[in-house]
């Protein structure tokens, strides 16, 4: 990542100014529901921002669907196929991509109805969840968090990436957990996400972040 100037910041400012940034985003494809990404690892907790921003979004008078891709793991069997801590797995083949285009990113094209499935699969019970469909009215905003989620080509019209620096993850990553960090590593080498994303917000300190805004 090349030198980005950050300002610090609190959380719930953040969620503010965003909110207000989004306000105003029409998508670029002419969809009538803007599609933001709160990309990070779980350790920086982009589900925590995206839940901010829905929040103060419904205070200015507007909707928005918070979807985590953890609804959309694929089965264990799948999952753990080569194994519990395969990183190429991990990297590549844990998340359901197609069920997310299917069911999330499909309806929500300039000519869809806009119904979304919020979740599919239940990493916990390791069954689908059966949840019902979502109706997101024209306006309403899709905030969609999770891990990875800049390497997939998905047609945000927004990107947030919340960045642990690799020894910040590391501290803050369990140790059971820890096999994963190379596939971070990789993430950083091939889709440079803090480059990427519109929006950088850096969370090293949990209680003191900082952003590009």
């Amino acid at each position: 990542m090349g030198l980005v100037r950050l300002e610090a910041i609190t959380w719930e400012r953040l969620g503010d100014l965003l909110a207000e940034r989004l306000l105003d985003l029409k998508p670029g494809d002419g969809s009538p529901w803007p599609r933001i990404a709160f990309d990070g690892a779980p350790a920086a907790q982009p589900g925590h921002l995206a839940e901010s921003v829905a929040e103060a979004l419904r205070i200015r008078g507007r909707s928005a669907l918070v979807i985590g891709t953890e609804g959309f793991l694929r089965p264990a069997s799948l999952r753990f196929e080569y194994g519990h801590q395969d990183v190429e797995a991990y990297y590549n083949g844990w998340f359901d991509t197609a069920a997310l285009w299917r069911e999330v990113f499909g309806p929500l094209e300039p000519a869809g109805d806009g119904r979304v499935l919020p979740d599919l699969w239940d990493p916990a019970t390791d069954r689908a969840t059966r949840s019902p469909y979502v109706q997101l009215p024209p306006g309403a905003l899709l905030l969609l968090h999770g891990p990875l989620l800049l390497r997939h080509w998905f047609p945000f019209d927004l990107a947030v990436h919340v960045r642990l620096s690799p020894g910040a993850l590391r501290r803050r990553t369990p140790e059971s957990e820890h096999w994963t960090l190379p596939a971070y590593e990789r993430y950083e080498s091939e889709v440079a996400p803090g480059d990427t994303a519109d929006v950088l917000v850096r969370a090293d300190d949990p209680r003191r972040p900082a952003w590009n805004g």
